[in-house]
């Protein structure tokens, strides 16, 4: 049974990538948020209590405009809601978790997903704090970039005119490593497929959750013929 400094140690390993990725990522918020008046502290705030990287971007021009709370919870359902398909896939580890599973549950983004999941579906037996470590990990990295990002963001000029594409970069960069490991692309091609429907019916404002039901439905379709055979 590995220690809890080894599996500290093997978190840290396995979750560097996204290191790299939060760092940036909380560096690229914090400055968006500073260069557009926000106090110093409330990024950081934001980023432990929130924690919610497509949100937290979105939330820098919600905050500046007029007070609309009917159409901030809609944009944060809309942009969350892939979380849905998050829980479900990761319904059997954590049912098996008690203690910290209300704070892994929060701390689930899309890399946290990402590689808890793949993980949980190689077959190997891992126990549950690893799972937890790397959520820890990941939260303090994000939180950590927050931080610097303050730092640069009031000490030196920047222009943050296009910044905030970092964040649909880094969805690019997640789809195509896991296009690259897979050998049936039927998931990713029901996934693309689907949103690309939906944002020429609906509009990019208001396709994603009719892409996400189009999406269940069709796995659930699959899923009935393959069970068929």
């Amino acid at each position: 049974m590995q220690s809890q400094k080894e599996l500290i140690k093997k978190a840290f390993e396995l979750s560097l990538p996204i290191f790299a990725g939060y760092l940036f990522l909380g560096i690229s918020f914090a400055i968006l948020a500073v260069s557009n008046g926000f106090v110093w502290w409330l990024p950081i705030v934001m980023s432990i209590i929130t924690y919610a990287g497509s949100m937290q971007f979105a939330a820098i021009p919600l905050i500046l405009a007029p007070f609309n709370p009917g159409h901030a919870i809609f944009l944060a359902i809309l942009i969350n809601a892939r979380h849905i398909f998050y829980g479900i896939s990761l319904l059997e580890p954590y049912s098996k978790i008690k203690k910290h599973r209300n704070y892994m549950i929060f701390a689930l983004t899309d890399e946290t997903f990402s590689l808890i999941s793949s993980l949980h579906l190689s077959g190997k037996s891992y126990p549950d704090k690893l799972y937890l470590y790397i959520s820890i990990l990941d939260h303090s990295y994000w939180v950590f970039g927050t931080i610097v990002g303050v730092i640069l963001g009031n000490t030196l000029p920047f222009n943050p005119e296009g910044i905030d594409f970092v964040l649909t970069a880094l969805f690019y960069v997640i789809f195509l490593e896991q296009w690259l490991e897979q050998k049936d692309y039927q998931s990713a091609l029901i996934g693309l497929i689907s949103s690309a429907l939906c944002l020429i019916a609906f509009g990019e404002q208001y396709f994603m959750i009719p892409a996400m039901f189009l999406i269940i439905l069709s796995f659930f379709f699959k899923y009935k013929k393959e069970e068929a055979k």
